[in-house]
């Protein structure tokens, strides 16, 4: 029992916080990106999305896409990709 507590203690919500990419600068929000390979990034107060460093973190049905986004710095920063659904080969019938 004194286990369960403890670990519910060391899982608070802080643990599970993601770094708010409007307040880093461009380039840490991109090195986060570099570094994790893949990483989700809060872009506002209740919206995130998940970035990647290449191609090779997206699954089979997606592709990566250039991802720009607010950081505290810059209003457009490039900080890698994100995996969008891939329509190759789709002809919409």
């Amino acid at each position: 029992m004194k286990l369960m507590i403890l670990a519910l203690a060391l899982a608070s919500p802080s643990a599970f916080a993601m770094p708010n990419a409007t307040r880093l600068s461009c380039a840490a929000a991109t090195n986060l990106v570099a570094q994790h390979g893949a990483i989700v990034l809060r872009t506002g107060e209740f919206t995130y999305d998940r970035y990647v460093a290449h191609a090779g973190f997206c699954g089979s049905e997606s592709s990566a896409k250039p991802a720009w986004i607010a950081t505290a710095d810059s209003a457009q920063c490039f900080v890698g990709y994100y995996c969008g659904q891939d329509n190759r080969g789709n002809s919409g019938n």
